[in-house]
């Protein structure tokens, strides 16, 4: 399964609006789109005297689910190739596994049902800290589109995915990337006996995002793009930019041996924090 979108939905807002966002993607990127359901059975099966009619209740009602969101995508985007598919599994091991195969996984920010293990501490470590690409975790309500995308950037090759899948969006909205580095002043940085000169450390950190945002500009002409460099934490900086955010991008920034099973604090905290929908993209070589 390649060149697909794929969303997982559990009957839920957040799923619905999880839909719904995967169904626009399909159309802007041309994509087709694949609703899954997890059937969780476990939980049902380790009772003394288990219930032999639960699973075709747990069956019945994941496939309602499904007919439902394949018609709030058809009627959202009628144009869109959709199929559906009901998948053994918990919600963590279906989601990882789809997310292999995707150009982008889509989620709902809380999760009930078939997704009830994918509330959004799920999401982020187990999830977004695993898959290659994309992970788009979406929040139920009204969303006004402002027609930006923020994308945190760094002076690190770790944020290139996250500059590339920005870009990508953007060109497809019609959207202005707009890039923030924040960085914090050093702890001793007050110390009487070592002397900085914080305006040539804020110089050089816009020197080193200008650097690497330009082969991204060059490749997307077309993108307007907004540069800002802030001293501040980056969470903080994030969150805030959401308020006027369609999408904020962040890289998944996991380190080392353990990095597949670790999600960066940043994205963590902006996962929990921002207003609206956030990307975690990942790094093959995370």
């Amino acid at each position: 399964m390649t060149h697909v979108i794929v969303v997982g939905t559990d009957g839920s807002a957040a799923g619905t609006a999880a839909v719904e966002w995967a169904a626009d993607d399909a159309a802007r990127a041309a994509r087709p789109l694949r609703i899954v359901y997890a059937v969780d059975r476990w939980p049902y099966q380790i009772s003394k005297f288990p219930n032999p009619v639960m699973g075709d209740v747990l069956e019945s009602g994941a496939r309602r689910v499904l007919a439902e969101a394949e018609e709030v995508a058809r009627k959202r985007q009628p144009d869109i190739e959709v199929t559906t598919e009901l998948i053994e599994g918990t919600a963590v091991s279906v989601l990882r596994a789809q997310a292999e195969h995707a150009d982008e996984l889509v989620v709902g920010a809380r999760g009930l049902g078939g997704f009830a293990g994918a509330v959004m501490g799920s999401v982020s470590v187990h999830v977004a800290g695993h898959a290659h690409g994309a992970v788009v975790v979406v929040r139920a309500g009204q969303r006004s589109v402002h027609g930006q995308i923020v994308v945190g950037v760094d002076d690190s090759p770790a944020c290139e995915p996250a500059l590339a899948y920005a870009f990508a969006q953007a060109a497809l909205r019609g959207a202005t990337v707009r890039a923030i580095h924040a960085w914090q002043a050093p702890v001793h940085v007050y110390a009487p006996e070592i002397t900085y000169d914080l305006d040539e450390v804020g110089q050089a950190h816009q020197q080193a995002a200008a650097d690497r945002l330009r082969g991204w500009q060059e490749r997307h002409p077309q993108v307007k793009v907004v540069h800002e460099v802030v001293c501040a934490h980056p969470v903080d900086a994030l969150t805030r930019a959401s308020a006027e955010a369609d999408l904020v991008v962040v890289g998944s920034h996991g380190r080392g041996a353990v990095s597949s099973a670790i999600l960066g604090s940043v994205s963590r905290a902006v996962l929990l924090h921002a207003g609206s929908a956030v990307a975690v993209v990942r790094s093959a070589t995370d």
